[in-house]
């Protein structure tokens, strides 16, 4: 019986990569990240500490010790990503907004090393042919006291923690059936309102929340004229919360349900999640 296949993590110290990263080792998928021999300087938002606690290089010591493959090397040299592709069967990009468009390289490299089963691309979060997100609120923490709500509350959403992401990639990576699909993962249990969040969590601090609706117009305003990252998460929760954008038909003939292809996989819902703020 062959052996599963090999998988190379592409912005493996993300808030996304990382989890793709435990995914695959817990999966028993070989596992190799690449990484620069120094962080690159860019301004991206801040992690959620809760899902992601560990430095830079705490994370990728854990990752070493845990088996990983850590290949010395940078998108932007070719050569080097070719000899990390090379190396593998698989590809995940988990590269974030800013360097989106680097795929390309990415592409290229493949192309050159010739034995790439499947490329995922960074496509991580709305459906980007489902979705039309204005071009350009940073919070961690759920408010106790008041909250800013996007319209007017009630467009159901389809949320998912990091970690979640990870394990329904892995288990597409292994899952023939996926091959030249989109995944979407729309948990039954987290498919809600924001209204219907925020009640959640004022049953569990037991208390009511001041609750501010923005209208539409104002919103479009503060994403024309705020900076990166606020502009930019600011554009999502609009394309999410306002437009609806996560509210469509999954077509069974192109596009795979991640909790009804694996309903083996235990995910957090909302509740849980939040239970963490307590």
């Amino acid at each position: 019986m062959a052996g599963k296949d090999r998988i190379l993590v592409l912005g493996p110290t993300g808030a996304i990569g990382r989890h793709i990263v435990w995914a695959s080792v817990k999966a028993g998928n070989p596992t190799y990240v690449l990484v620069r021999d120094t962080p690159p300087t860019v301004n991206k938002p801040r992690l959620v500490t809760a899902a992601n606690p560990e430095t830079r290089e705490e994370l990728l010591q854990n990752f070493q010790n845990s088996g990983v493959f850590l290949i010395q090397g940078d998108m932007n040299d070719h050569q080097s990503l070719v000899s990390a592709i090379k190396q593998v069967d698989v590809v995940i990009c988990s590269f974030g907004r800013l360097l989106i468009e680097d795929q390309v390289k990415i592409i290229a490299a493949i192309k050159e090393a010739g034995n790439i089963k499947r490329f995922f691309p960074s496509e991580f979060g709305l459906d980007v042919d489902r979705q039309d997100a204005v071009e350009p609120i940073d919070t961690t923490v759920p408010p106790r006291d008041k909250i800013f709500i996007q319209g007017d509350g009630n467009v159901k959403g389809a949320y998912v923690t990091e970690a979640d992401v990870g394990t329904y990639t892995v288990e597409a990576v292994n899952d023939p059936n996926t091959l030249n699909k989109a995944v979407h993962i729309r948990l039954p249990a987290n498919y809600l309102s924001l209204n219907e969040i925020v009640s959640l969590w004022e049953k569990k601090i037991g208390k009511s929340i001041e609750k501010i609706y923005v209208p539409e117009e104002k919103v479009l305003k503060d994403i024309q004229e705020l900076s990166f990252p606020n502009n930019y998460l600011l554009a999502l929760y609009h394309s999410q919360q306002i437009r609806g954008d996560a509210v469509y038909e999954i077509d069974p003939t192109k596009d795979v349900e991640a909790s009804q292809a694996y309903p083996h996989v235990k995910y957090t819902t909302v509740d849980e999640y939040l239970n963490q703020f307590l």
